[in-house]
């Protein structure tokens, strides 16, 4: 027996006639005459009387269309549920980021912005360094992650990047700097807070490859593994930083901001993955961040635009 048989069945009964449920079901009336007959012999009874006008159930056709109808809904349900999980309507999203990613207002608000489109997907949210992330992922122990790409990454994981962001100078408060606006080759006698390259490595590789294009390689003071730790020891007088410009966010106290000039020093947010065999609601969110990153740059590129109009 095949489900198209009960299928065929059911909208015989229903119908009360073959042609019109043959006319329901799109197919002609000979093929779907043979499946009820094909129906009837593996039974081993006969479920319809046959009218000038129609056809009727009999007592065996009754208690067959009593005991499928049930079945019937259940399958569609089942259908209609694996197409949500196919669709990524329902399921889990399992999301790793990083402390300073989760500081920008467009993660925050493409998270917001997916529980609003997918209310029945179950988030599972893990906080790490860019390093335990990529390796959550490979293990998969997690779906996607929003990090700070390193310069290498593991040849089955993707890096697709987001956006990039301006860094900016992380002072204790008592530097004896009053300007907002300071030259990073200024700090080059400076101990610099640093987050350790096999935690964080590109935060890490931003804050060196910025010394390095104005002319001196940083002097390390402490390292750090998050980036409250680091303007922690930056407040206690320790050194300087460099840190994302949403990290401004953070009010710590004893820490002060000053932006460069000139402005050489940036990094990368991006999305990782697997390469391969990844769910459809990390793919659904990879959309909503991707377009409303897509967005935000479009919005300051007609700001600048709008801004040289005469």
């Amino acid at each position: 027996m095949e489900l198209r048989h009960i299928r065929y069945f059911i909208e015989v009964a229903e119908a009360k006639s073959f042609s019109q449920a043959a006319k329901n079901l799109g197919i002609s009336q000979p093929p779907l005459s043979m499946q009820i007959k094909d129906l009837e012999e593996e039974i081993g009874a006969s479920l319809f009387v046959r009218h000038a006008h129609g056809v009727s159930l009999t007592d065996a056709g009754k208690a067959f269309l009593q005991q499928m109808q049930p079945l019937q809904h259940q399958l569609l349900s089942a259908i209609q549920q694996a197409k949500h999980v196919a669709d990524g309507q329902i399921g889990e999203l399992r999301l790793g980021f990083t402390g300073t990613s989760m500081l920008n207002p467009l993660v925050v608000e493409a998270i917001r912005h997916y529980q609003q489109l997918y209310p029945e997907v179950q988030l599972k949210l893990k906080e790490a360094n860019s390093i335990v992330l990529i390796e959550a992922i490979r293990r998969n122990e997690l779906d996607i992650a929003i990090l700070r790409p390193p310069e290498r990454a593991p040849v089955d994981i993707r890096l697709q990047h987001l956006l990039t962001e301006a860094m900016v100078v992380a002072l204790p408060v008592n530097f004896p700097h009053d300007a907002d606006v300071i030259d990073l080759l200024s700090l080059k006698d400076q101990p610099f807070i640093l987050s350790p390259q096999n935690v964080s490595a590109g935060l890490y590789d931003a804050i060196i490859a910025a010394c390095q294009r104005r002319g001196f390689q940083p002097m390390i003071g402490q390292f750090a593994p998050q980036i409250v730790s680091m303007l922690s020891l930056v407040a206690a007088n320790l050194g300087v930083s460099l840190v994302p410009e949403s990290t401004q966010h953070l009010n710590i106290r004893g820490v002060k901001y000053c932006t460069l000039s000139p402005a050489i020093a940036q990094v990368d947010l991006a999305l990782a993955h697997k390469m391969q065999d990844y769910r459809q609601t990390a793919v659904n969110f990879a959309s909503v961040l991707n377009s409303l990153c897509h967005n935000a740059m479009h919005s300051e590129s007609d700001t600048i635009a709008s801004s040289f109009t005469i």
